[in-house]
């Protein structure tokens, strides 16, 4: 088994994905953003999302360095828009436009504005796994890696698949709560990383 899949780089990256993309800190937001949908379209935004998610993932594994390197972004810069988008998702969240439908703009898929990415796909996840792209030296690391990504992946859509049982018990107030909470810490998410990418950019100079 050892031969096949290096168990070291898939627990690393499976516990580093965890930690960055927090499946249950991220399920309040996404109970939130779906506070108003049927159990039908929460099932296939979760799916959507998760789907997304992966997607970019998986892209920037591959092709990240030369993405990165032929817009001449760098990761701070990435981590900085991604701070930005996230604080003004929040901030809606935080006023009443949440309370009707929350962060429903006209012609965007929620599943994949701000779920799929920068929330769950976000500068963080995107940079952890360039790293340990760069740890990849044969078929048993990609295996390991590959797998931790898929592992971490399916984690998230069961919480958001299974979490929307809490959106019964809560009842229309606890949902406002909720809400104004997400949008407290998502507040909080966002502020960091852009202050994460000032001190990059600071560090850089």
């Amino acid at each position: 088994m050892s031969s096949v899949v290096n168990g070291r780089l898939f627990v690393e990256s499976f516990v580093t994905l965890f930690v960055i993309m927090d499946p249950l800190g991220t399920l309040p937001v996404f109970l939130a953003l779906t506070a108003t949908a049927g159990r039908g379209e929460r099932i296939r935004a979760a799916r959507q999302a998760v789907g997304v998610a992966l997607l970019v993932i998986v892209v920037f594994a591959v092709f990240g360095q030369a993405i990165l390197g032929y817009l001449h972004v760098t990761l701070p810069a990435l981590q900085g828009a991604g701070g930005l988008l996230l604080l003004l998702i929040a901030l809606e969240l935080l006023t009443d436009q949440a309370d009707t439908e929350p962060v429903r703009t006209e012609g965007v898929n929620i599943a994949f504005v701000p779920l799929g990415t920068p929330l769950l796909a976000g500068p963080g996840a995107i940079a952890a796994v360039i790293v340990f792209v760069n740890q990849v030296h044969g078929v048993a690391d990609a295996v390991g890696l590959a797998l931790g990504v898929l592992g971490i992946h399916i984690v998230l859509y069961l919480t958001m698949r299974f979490g929307t049982i809490f959106l019964r018990l809560l009842g229309r107030s606890g949902v406002s709560l909720v809400t104004r909470i997400s949008g407290l810490l998502l507040s909080a998410i966002a502020v960091q990383l852009i202050a994460d990418a000032v001190r990059s950019f600071v560090e850089a100079s």
